[in-house]
């Protein structure tokens, strides 16, 4: 029946079914690190919560069915799941990454995967012939964002999709940006999707995540293992407050949307403002496509809570922190909360600069991440900050 459900509906009820024992709607959080046997090899599904926990297994049957996928994996942390990801490749294997990938990403890939005999080339996979140009008979895997942080690009899943399957490539996007309520990369042919559930799924910075999802039955028992072996899981109480937090999900999601859409074409026309970044805004190239692929539960486009601004000097930029108020100078986003960044200097501090350079990554470029506050405050806040 689950299948059937719409977005808000499986977030309440997949993975939460009352507890048998008392009846309670919360079920217990399984706080253990093992499990009684009635024989040696005879156990009630567990044995080790290395291995599987059931708040763990309740997660990550909710969080699966919000993406329409059958397999969830869950790990500590977005980069902890990435990480899981590539483990999967073998020596002389070659993976394909967007040219604007998140930090910490890149660090990964360059700094310490590629030291395993991985091979990682980074290119603009807003354009398809780009990315066909580069496959090599031992791409394993083309990685990509999409909105891309922070320069909020976009990429066609439905066209790298068919790209990778004509080349017997598999397709990873990370979704994180838009969370599973405001676009379904499965559903666009992609063969993995990735969050940092840290981020619109956790929704309150208060705990660290991160998710692989697919329909490849072979592929999930892959990464299973991977993840039973190498044990970087999520702990029970986290898992239970994710199970909690993507029950309001929707909600969130869309009205920190709503709210970043409201204050871009505010601020589009701000003479502070040298250039604004919103997927939302039909001044974006990729106006279009957004429309296209980021959908919310009923169909409808939604653009995110992400907006990235250029203030043309560093002189503007630091004006801007030093007056803003209810927007709080740190990385992360998708929280309630309203936060500001500087990518430069923050989320792709590890970025060579000559990359940073040439992808259009400025020092002046400030992120918006945009929470649930009342708009007309926020709207507020940000134009008593912009330095006349």
């Amino acid at each position: 029946m689950s299948e059937k459900l719409r977005f808000e509906t499986k977030a309440i009820h997949v993975g939460n079914i009352p507890d048998e024992e008392t009846g309670a709607v919360s079920p217990p959080i399984h706080f253990t690190s093992t499990y009684q046997q009635s024989g040696v090899g005879k156990n009630r599904g567990f044995d080790y919560s290395r291995a599987a926990n059931p708040t763990r297994q309740r997660y990550e049957e909710n969080i699966a069915s919000l993406e329409s996928g059958n397999y969830g994996i869950a790990f500590a942390s977005g980069m902890a799941a990435t990480t899981a990801l590539f483990q999967t490749l073998t020596h002389g294997d070659h993976v394909i990454i967007g040219r604007n990938t998140y930090g910490g990403t890149y660090r990964m890939a360059v700094e310490v995967l590629s030291k395993h005999g991985f091979y990682f080339e980074f290119v603009d996979t807003k354009f398809l012939d780009q990315v066909e140009n580069v496959i090599k008979p031992n791409t394993k895997w083309i990685f990509l964002e999409t909105p891309t942080n922070p320069l909020l690009e976009l990429c066609d899943i439905k066209a790298i999709a068919q790209l990778c399957k004509s080349h017997n490539v598999k397709l990873a996007v990370d979704n994180t940006f838009m969370s599973p309520y405001g676009q379904n990369p499965l559903a666009f042919g992609a063969d993995l999707v990735m969050h940092s559930a840290t981020k619109s799924i956790g929704g309150h910075s208060d705990l660290l995540g991160g998710v692989l999802i697919t329909n490849e039955k072979e592929l999930a028992d892959q990464l299973y293992f991977i993840q039973k072996s190498g044990g970087a899981v999520p702990s029970p109480f986290d898992c239970w407050m994710l199970l909690r937090s993507t029950k309001t999900m929707g909600l969130r999601v869309q009205k920190q949307s709503d709210n970043a859409m409201t204050l871009a074409h505010r601020l589009e026309s701000h003479p502070s403002i040298e250039s604004i970044m919103y997927p939302g805004l039909e001044s974006h190239p990729q106006f279009e496509l957004a429309k296209c692929q980021q959908l919310n539960s009923d169909g409808v486009p939604i653009f995110g809570s992400i907006i990235s601004m250029e203030l043309g000097s560093v002189e503007a930029r630091d004006y801007f922190l030093s007056k803003i108020q209810l927007f709080t100078l740190a990385e992360s986003l998708g929280g309630v909360e309203s936060l500001v960044c500087v990518p430069f200097g923050m989320t792709h501090g590890s970025v060579p600069v000559e990359i940073k350079n040439e992808i259009g990554l400025t020092e002046c470029l400030i992120r918006l991440s945009v929470g649930i506050e009342h708009v007309e405050d926020l709207y507020v806040d940000i134009t008593q900050a912009l330095k006349k």
